[in-house]
C-alpha cells in the first residue's frame, strides 16, 4: 500500500485547532498553510479543497493565491505538531505491518504480504485503516493498491482525497497508460517537451515505445521510465527497524459478532500475529491488552501486568481469554484488538518459573516461527484452543 494524507499540513493544523477549542475546520473554508504573508514572502504549502477551486496551487506564492482569492484565509506552518501527527499515523500503520517505509512526512509505503489473514482481501484491510484514521485520527488518507512501489504510489494519486484505489497489473492499460506521460513518477518537465517530440504524450505512448530507443535519447534515465511504464518496479520497501514500546492487531469483523466461540477464534488469530511479531522482534511482553468495539461503536478494553515477561502464544492468549471473561458480557461485537506492551529485550537466563512445559512450548513457537517464515505466514495456522 502506498498511504498519503490528503492536504496533510491543512488538515493537521485543522485538527489540531478543532482539539484546542477553535469553532471552525479550516478545511471547509477557502485556507491555506504558508509563511508570514506581512513580511511579503512564503509559499503555498497546502490549501483546502475550496481554495483549490480558485485555482490556487501548491507551491505558488502566497502573493499570487492572495490575488486569486482575496477572501483567503492563510495559517503558519508548525512543523513540530506535523511530526506529532506523522507519528500518531505510523504508530496505527504498525498494527498491521512491520515493514513500513516514511517516503516523507505524510506519505508511508506498507509492505503488507506477510500480514493479510488467510481469508482477508488486502481492500478490505485498506478500507478499515481508512476508516480508523478518519475516527480516531479525524483526517482521510488516500491509498493505493498494488503489487509493486510505483503502482501504489501511481494509484493513490488517482482521484482524491479520501479514495481507495488499486492499480494490478492487468488494470494498467485501463487506469494508467491512458494518463499524460507527465503524470508518471520521475518524469520531470525537462523531459516533457522531448518526449513529445518523439511523439510520446500519454504514458501509454511511453509504455509501447521501443526500449532501445529511449536508452539512446536518455541514458538509464530511458529504460527505468520505460519499465516504469509497463508497471516494472522491483523496489522493496525501505523500512527501518525501530525498537517497539508495543506491538498490537485489531480487526473490524465483516458482520457484528455476538458468539463467544467465534471471538476467542479472532483473539488467538489475533493474539498469534502480535506474538509473531513480537518474537521477530526478540523482545518479551510485560503487559497484555484486550480491546473491544460494540455496534454502537463503544470502545471498552481491560489490561493485566504478567508474572513475568513472554513472548509465548500459550501464555499470552490464556492472559486475552481471562481479560475477555472480564471484559465481554454477550454484546455484539463489531471490532476486536490484541496489544502487548512494556516490552523489553529477550535476554535468556534461569527463572523460578521455567519448567518443561514452558521449554516444549517455546519449541513450538519457534517451530511454527519458522514455517511461517519459509513458506508464508498463513503457511500454518494453530488449533482453535492451545
Amino acid at each position: 500500500m502506498h498511504i498519503d494524507v490528503n492536504n496533510a499540513f491543512l488538515s493537521w493544523t485543522a485538527v489540531d485547532m478543532l482539539k484546542n477549542g477553535y469553532n471552525l475546520d479550516i478545511r471547509t473554508i477557502p485556507a491555506i498553510i504558508g509563511g508570514d504573508e506581512s513580511k511579503r514572502h512564503g509559499i503555498v504549502l497546502a490549501k483546502s479543497e475550496l481554495a483549490k477551486q480558485f485555482g490556487i496551487k501548491t507551491g505558488e506564492p502566497i502573493y499570487f493565491a492572495r490575488q486569486k482569492c482575496p477572501q483567503i484565509k492563510i495559517y503558519e506552518s508548525d512543523h513540530k505538531m506535523y511530526k506529532e501527527y506523522s507519528n500518531r499515523l505510523y504508530k496505527l500503520f504498525e498494527e498491521y505491518t512491520d515493514k513500513i517505509e516514511r517516503f516523507s512526512i505524510d506519505e508511508c509505503f506498507l509492505d503488507m504480504s506477510n500480514f493479510i489473514g488467510k481469508n482477508e482481501k488486502i481492500i478490505n484491510i485498506a478500507k478499515e485503516i481508512s476508516t480508523r484514521i478518519k475516527q480516531e485520527l479525524k483526517f482521510t488518507v488516500n491509498i493505493g493498491i498494488a503489487n509493486n512501489k510505483l503502482l501504489a504510489k501511481m494509484a493513490s494519486d488517482f482521484e482524491k482525497p479520501d479514495k481507495i484505489h488499486t492499480l494490478w497489473k492487468d488494470e494498467i492499460p485501463s487506469k494508467m497508460w491512458t494518463l499524460k506521460v507527465s503524470e508518471l513518477l520521475m518524469v520531470g518537465k525537462k523531459s516533457i517537451p522531448k518526449l513529445e517530440k518523439m511523439g510520446i504524450k500519454t504514458i501509454g505512448d511511453l509504455a509501447k515505445y521501443d526500449e532501445q530507443l529511449l536508452y539512446k535519447s536518455f541514458g538509464k534515465f530511458g529504460k527505468m521510465i520505460w519499465e516504469y511504464a509497463n508497471g516494472i518496479d522491483n523496489t522493496p520497501v525501505n523500512f527501518q527497524k525501530e525498537r517497539p514500546k508495543g506491538i498490537g492487531n485489531s480487526t473490524t469483523l465483516p458482520v457484528d459478532c455476538n458468539n463467544r466461540q467465534k471471538i476467542d477464534k479472532i483473539l488467538l488469530e489475533l493474539t498469534e500475529q502480535v506474538t509473531y511479531r513480537l518474537r521477530k522482534e526478540k523482545m518479551l511482553a510485560n503487559v497484555v491488552n484486550v480491546q473491544m468495539k460494540d455496534k454502537d461503536f463503544k470502545v471498552f478494553s481491560h489490561q493485566r501486568k504478567l508474572d513475568e515477561p513472554t513472548s509465548s502464544t500459550k501464555i499470552i492468549y490464556k492472559e486475552v481469554k481471562r481479560l475477555t471473561d472480564e471484559l465481554y458480557l454477550g454484546q455484539s461485537i463489531r471490532l476486536l484488538g490484541v496489544r502487548v506492551d512494556n516490552l523489553i529485550e529477550e535476554v535468556r537466563q534461569m527463572s523460578l518459573f521455567d519448567n518443561k512445559q514452558n521449554e516444549k512450548q517455546e519449541k513450538i513457537d519457534n517451530a511454527v516461527d519458522k514455517i511461517k517464515d519459509k513458506y508464508g505466514y498463513n503457511s500454518i495456522k494453530r488449533a482453535n484452543e492451545i
